[in-house]
């Protein structure tokens, strides 16, 4: 107070602090002053503490070690002293305070007293003893995982933190690890090629990085292992470093290759079993083909010497023969080999020029019944697989009614899907005896035939169903036992009408001009059939088995063209004709083969003429070739 009496500002100041305890002390520690701040977080009244010492705020274990009497030294011989521990209530009840004491010392300089500020921690130091525990606890728990190595990264990418798993892993202690940079458990190529910091880059610019992959122990040894990578920022957005969690997954990618590998032996085994299965087929289409042949031959023969007219076993002969052919088409197409040419068909003229053919394989107890929209418009399709696809569907249905019956044979108007595309549907519906839904969802299988064993390849349906998708489309079996069969095969619809095709006047097979032909191929029924009737063309023919002779012969005669077989032994038709080019560069030259397609690589861009072949394709493949011979 001043000498009036009033209070001073300095005083009025402290009497309106009511969140800190502030209050003066004479030399030896007792309480000289006492503000609202001191009454309202001790629960003092002034008059209740003036005259006090200070110490019956310290808790009896801190009076017993002197720390009020240490606190005043402290303070006297420092200038200040500031400590944080315990203090008491008057209600006894403790609070969690932080002190300074300051010295008072009058105008001469002499020492009268202490001035004493506490402030209340109690909620902050609940609040960062909270947050203690649970960083002590994340830190054990951490510490404690042994499936997982969990540790940090610096923004750099040194370890500055080790868990109990990350040890275990890669068999480094906390005291080898920490401050060497994570890029040592990646492999030497995966260092040099940059891996380690490209996936921090991306943990950084992505949010987190991760990853398989092999990484190396202490002691040289691999493990496949699961990473995740994370960026760890402060409050303020500072990157601070990185988070990395690594899995090993060696053990679970050695089940996956052991599972893989079991699922190969498996594949191989079902693979053996079709083969078997289209074996039996395949022999049996064939055999039948054969005993055509065979015996057609053979009556032709006897007729022949007795003067008799062979023309209908000869064209039973070469009918067999083309069925062959069909066949082997069948399987390519079901290889996808056959490579598909699509272009507008019309579904009505399709089924119209395949009618002869189906009437006469149907046989006489079966009907065919077309209905067909008016108008129907055409589909992109590959003709000649079209009506292959078509006499399987109807020979399937003719099998299915082995008592006679009707076949329909139907075109609708095309519908829309919904993104846009317009497909035009094709079905095949027979009156027979139905599938179960076990037959019709394998219907479609590769090999999978209801005729019994060797009484069918298995190969229709898929074929049909390999051809439609590689024009587009869809196919879509509707059936129940009792109720028929109903094949819908849906084409894409073609933007433009079908090419009108004039007729073309045959191909003549005398040749305008002969041609010194070279003829190659290890075949020898095939070579004398070939040089046969290339000279009934009227050219000059070479032949030999060779391909080295064949070689000699493009050195030493004027060869206008070389046909050549491919798969030959000892040198391919390809490195025949490279070969005979860097003799003669101009050299023109034909493969026939028997492959549907060569072996990757084999790009001469040299015309191909597959087996078999008739007179008419041999003589226009030569009439395109070479420039002496004419149509």
């Amino acid at each position: 107070m001043n000498d009036t009496g009033a209070p001073t500002s300095a005083e009025l100041l402290l009497q309106s602090v009511t969140d800190h305890a502030i209050y003066m002390l004479d030399p030896e520690g007792f309480i000289h002053s006492w503000n609202p701040g001191a009454e309202r977080l001790k629960r003092y009244r002034a008059d209740e503490v003036l005259g006090q010492h200070f110490s019956m705020f310290y808790t009896e274990k801190d009076r017993a070690a002197h720390l009020p009497e240490d606190m005043l030294r402290r303070a006297l011989s420092d200038g200040r002293a500031e400590a944080e521990g315990w203090r008491v209530r008057k209600d006894g009840s403790k609070f969690w305070a932080n002190v300074v004491v300051e010295p008072i010392h009058d105008q001469p300089g002499q020492h009268i007293g202490f001035a004493k500020i506490t402030r209340d921690l109690t909620s902050q130091r609940d609040a960062d003893e909270t947050l203690r525990r649970s960083e002590e606890r994340f830190r054990r728990l951490v510490q404690s995982v042994r499936d997982y190595a969990i540790y940090m990264l610096d923004v750099s990418g040194k370890v500055t933190s080790w868990n109990a798993g990350a040890e275990r892993f890669k068999g480094y202690s906390s005291e080898e690890i920490i401050g060497e940079h994570f890029s040592r458990f990646y492999p030497q190529q995966d260092r040099e090629a940059g891996i380690p910091d490209r996936a921090l880059a991306t943990a950084l610019s992505e949010g987190r990085f991760e990853a398989e992959g092999w990484r190396v122990r202490k002691d040289g040894s691999r493990f496949w292992a699961s990473v995740v990578i994370d960026p760890v920022y402060a409050d303020d957005g500072t990157h601070l470093g990185f988070t990395k969690i690594t899995r090993d997954l060696t053990e679970r990618k050695s089940q996956q290759e052991a599972l893989e590998k079991a699922r190969e032996q498996v594949f191989q085994s079902q693979k053996m079993e079709a083969i078997g299965q289209l074996t039996g087929g395949v022999a049996h289409d064939f055999n039948n083909i054969l005993a055509v042949i065979m015996s057609s031959i053979r009556l032709a023969r006897k007729r022949l010497a007795a003067g008799g007219d062979a023309d209908q076993f000869l064209a039973n002969a070469l009918s067999a023969a083309e069925r062959g052919a069909t066949l082997t088409q069948r399987m390519l197409a079901f290889a996808r080999k056959q490579e598909l040419i699509l272009e507008p068909v019309r579904l009505a003229d399709t089924v119209r020029d395949i009618a002869e053919i189906l009437t006469r394989t149907i046989g006489p107890r079966i009907q065919i019944e077309t209905r067909f929209a008016l108008n129907l418009p055409p589909v992109m399709a590959d003709k000649t697989q079209l009506e292959l696809a078509i006499l399987n569907l109807v020979v399937n249905a003719r099998d299915a009614m082995p008592a006679g019956g009707s076949i329909v044979i139907a075109g609708l108007q095309p519908k829309s899907t919904s993104d846009g595309t317009g497909f035009v549907a094709l079905q095949v519906i027979d009156q027979g005896g139905g599938m179960d839904s076990n037959t019709r969802t394998r219907a479609t299988e590769p090999f999978f035939t209801t005729k019994g064993v060797g009484k069918g390849t298995g190969l229709g349906l898929s074929m049909v169903k390999g051809m439609v998708e590689q024009c587009g489309g869809e196919l879509e079996i509707s059936s129940q036992p009792g109720s028929g069969t109903t094949v819908e095969i849906r084409l894409p619809r073609a933007c433009n009408d079908p090419v009108e095709q004039t007729e073309q006047k045959p191909t003549a097979i005398a040749a305008a001009e002969a041609l010194s032909i070279l003829v190659v191929d290890d075949d020898p029924l095939i070579l004398f059939n070939t040089v046969t009737i290339l000279e009934e063309m009227g050219h000059h023919v070479l032949h030999t088995h060779a391909p080295s002779r064949a070689l000699q012969l493009i050195q030493q005669e004027a060869i206008d063209l070389l046909l050549t077989d491919f798969a030959m032994p000892g040198m391919t038709g390809a490195d025949l004709i490279q070969a005979g080019r860097q003799a003669v560069p101009n050299l023109k030259a034909i493969i026939l083969s028997g492959y549907a397609d060569l072996p990757p690589g084999i790009d001469l861009a040299v015309p191909r003429l597959a087996k078999p072949f008739s007179e008419e394709d041999l003589a226009e493949m030569i009439a395109q070739v070479a420039p002496k011979s004419l149509e």
